[in-house]
């Protein structure tokens, strides 16, 4: 990851950690802010879904990157969550006044974050980087906003149940049967060796001639295959 840090002058270094930090002392409302020691000319922050919208309910992630022309230039935001939104990209940038021709070194990073959210109240279709999402909103909101809170739930608010839909435990993939979890049944049908079928019929069928493999083991093994199959 780049940092800006040497790139910056320390005045403007002072004023950046000045402002992050009060902000996260005092942060806007719904508005959470995560800033980093190690650098200071990358804020990453969460945004609270408002509430009327299809965001309502998940947390948004979100960071802003302080170029080496910064406060001539404005920051560059990026949403981390994935969301549906007509003025954020593919690839997360964010498309916003306040971000491109409209900014001004005094508005300062808390004016930037508000107006941030405040898009996800009020998207701005004809500035659209998702025009799927733009077209959308202007011709059939439901759907929009339908596609909107699909994504809400899917990538904002965490999966329900937890990881439960995720891969399998290693012990708790395809069996060879379905009932191939009981370990003695197990070890039979997936244990026709010589060693294991001696040892499970020397428990089953109590004969002593497993002591002498060069009188009947092959028999012996016939008769023990026999017997696990009746038990399946």
């Amino acid at each position: 990851m780049n940092s800006n840090v040497e790139n910056l002058p320390p005045r403007v270094l002072r004023l950046v950690y000045k402002e992050v930090t009060a902000l996260a002392a005092d942060p806007p409302e719904g508005i959470k802010i995560y800033p980093s020691e190690e650098d200071i000319t990358e804020l990453h922050t969460a945004i609270e879904g408002p509430e009327g919208t299809p965001f309502a309910g998940g947390v948004f992630r979100m960071r802003l990157v302080l170029g080496k022309d910064f406060p001539a230039a404005p920051p560059k935001g990026y949403f981390l969550t994935k969301i549906f939104h007509p003025n954020v990209g593919h690839k997360g940038e964010i498309c916003v006044n306040v971000l491109k021709r409209d900014w001004r070194a005094e508005l300062g990073l808390r004016h930037v974050l508000l107006t941030i959210k405040c898009l996800l109240i009020h998207p701005n279709p004809e500035s659209a980087l998702n025009e799927e999402a733009g077209r959308l909103l202007l011709e059939d909101y439901a759907e929009y906003a339908s596609r909107a809170r699909l994504l809400t739930e899917i990538h904002a608010m965490g999966v329900p149940g937890g990881t439960s839909g995720g891969p399998q435990e290693p012990g708790e993939g395809p069996q060879p049967k379905k009932h191939a979890g009981d370990p003695n049944k197990r070890v039979v049908v997936m244990g026709p060796v010589p060693a294991g079928a001696s040892s499970n019929g020397g428990g089953g069928g109590g004969s002593g001639s497993s002591s002498n493999p060069n009188a009947n083991a092959v028999g012996k093994k016939k008769t023990d295959k026999k017997r696990a199959l009746r038990r399946l």
